[in-house]
């Protein structure tokens, strides 16, 4: 299954770990949205930074 990730909220001010894994992700700035397959790591990463993603499935 694949997902869209959108970066809601910026990282900066964050723990060095969330900006790492908003990069890590693929994410630039906000509003930028980028489709994983939905796969163990990439949900512990959508975990991390729940408070600062908005996950929804892609059709």
């Amino acid at each position: 299954m694949k997902v869209r990730i959108t970066l809601v909220r910026s990282p900066l001010g964050r723990k060095p770990n969330q900006r790492k894994t908003v990069e890590a992700l693929g994410l630039k700035r906000i509003r930028h949205s980028v489709v994983q397959e939905l796969n163990g790591p990439i949900q512990g990463m959508i975990d991390t930074v729940s408070h600062l993603v908005r996950v929804e499935e892609e059709k």
